[in-house]
């Protein structure tokens, strides 16, 4: 078409088809049956996430309640959560650096050096228990600092330096507590966190203000990005996930709640464990999907040298994540003194570590960086709890336990490289 000419008839329509599409992309309603086949998509592509977890779940407390009838008790079920609740924690910590592509061998025994001063700060110079669990987490964020930058200053592999650190660090609670000894955790807050239960009119508040900001968060959302025209999920979805929250959650807290002791002597509520897990949860799930730090730390496990290239402090975020890791970590080792109802030489070491990374690869965290979500390392601690409190209960000998929770780990990778190289194959 020359200048100053008249566009032809076919010009006219071929823009007119080409603005329709477009338009036709942006502001199409996106049905509950798009969504389906989305994630239907997403799956024949690869990206599975906690699927294959949840179905391992699921599988799990079928075998378990059949194989014995005390397994879906109130007690047990109370039991449970008690015994997932630290892993879940050192596995949320981990998950940050797994995100990078690294790995933090040492993350349990420094849970176990961090629990070790907490509890001699309590006990041996009469500190507080808020006070003492600060100066536990300062430990933990001071250890990885120091793993932070030797792996991103010196460029010492993630592998060598935690494993350096994971044989020093169980110095520290022998030196402090000497072969053979403990510090007992007395302390009624600390030792409360396994052993009490939340009041049940509080569980049940908190349970539906859980509901309630969720449903209000979700419908916002909604709100916000269809009113600009953005992506989102239809509202039927919406109300689906809203829906299967409150199933969750109002189901959960009914069970704790109801009476596991007798009726002399009641147990009821929630074990304060769970809401601190909760909490946990909720935080590093806003973290990782609305702050820039989150952003940040996808892009970098995606590919480092693109992230660094796009502006993205590399090194600074390598830091951060092994010291949020650690810091994690000294939570954990406190939940697992509040559980034990002490801190001994042995705290943090053993099969902590394998049950904290297991759990975060079961769940659907990707150990070539770059995929994983906080409730992974959650629905993973579930599932390395139920393998262990199940076959508790069956009283299998010890053996089985590793067997089978090996296979679990080992499936889980299989599921995480195959599912790589599905997304690599698709081009995602």
């Amino acid at each position: 078409m020359t200048v100053g000419s008249e566009p032809t008839a076919s010009t006219t329509a071929s823009k007119e088809n080409v603005d329709s599409d477009f338009s036709a992309d942006s502001h199409r309603a996106v049905t509950l049956r798009d969504s389906a086949q989305d994630y239907l998509n997403r799956l024949r592509g690869g990206d599975m996430g906690s699927l294959p977890a949840i179905f391992g779940l699921a599988v799990l407390f079928v075998v378990f309640s059949l194989a014995h009838d005390r397994f879906l008790s109130t007690i047990n079920m109370a039991n449970l959560v008690i015994q997932a609740g630290s892993i879940c924690v050192l596995a949320m910590g981990l998950v940050l650096v797994l995100l990078l592509g690294e790995i933090d061998l040492s993350a349990g025994v420094a849970g176990g050096a961090a629990a070790s001063i907490t509890g001699l700060v309590m006990v041996d110079h009469g500190y507080s228990w808020w006070l003492a669990t600060i100066i536990g987490l300062l430990v933990g964020a001071l250890i990885g600092l120091v793993i932070g930058l030797l792996v991103s200053e010196l460029g010492i592999p993630s592998f060598v330096v935690t494993l350096a650190f994971f044989l020093a660090l169980q110095a520290i609670p022998l030196k402090l507590i000497g072969s053979g000894g403990s510090i007992r955790i007395n302390d009624e807050v600390i030792r409360g966190l396994s052993i009490k239960n939340v009041p049940v009119t509080a569980g049940w508040i908190g349970a539906a203000a859980i509901v309630v900001l969720f449903a209000a968060l979700a419908l916002w959302r909604y709100r916000s990005r269809s009113s600009r025209g953005l992506a989102h999920s239809p509202l039927p979805l919406v109300g689906i996930q809203i829906a299967v929250l409150a199933i969750i959650v109002l189901g959960i807290t009914a069970l704790l709640n109801s009476n596991r002791g007798r009726p002399t002597f009641p147990i009821e509520g929630i074990p304060w464990v769970l809401p601190v897990v909760a909490v946990l949860l909720i935080f590093w799930t806003f973290v990782l999907d609305r702050t820039r730090f989150g952003r940040h730390l996808y892009a970098v496990g995606g590919n480092a040298e693109a992230a660094r290239r796009a502006g993205i402090n590399v090194r600074r975020i390598k830091i951060t994540a092994f010291v949020m890791c650690s810091a994690m970590a000294a939570i954990s080792g406190i939940l697992s003194a509040s559980y034990a109802g002490k801190v001994s030489p042995g705290s943090g070491g053993g099969n902590v570590l394998l049950y904290a990374v297991g759990a975060a690869v079961i769940g659907g965290t990707s150990l070539f960086g770059g995929r994983g979500r906080a409730v992974d390392a959650v629905i993973g601690g579930v599932v390395i709890a139920t393998i262990s409190n199940g076959l508790g209960l069956l009283n299998q000998a010890s053996y089985i336990n590793y067997l089978v929770t090996g296979g679990v780990l080992l499936l889980a990778a299989s599921v995480d490289a195959i599912s790589r190289r599905r997304r690599s194959a698709a081009g995602v």
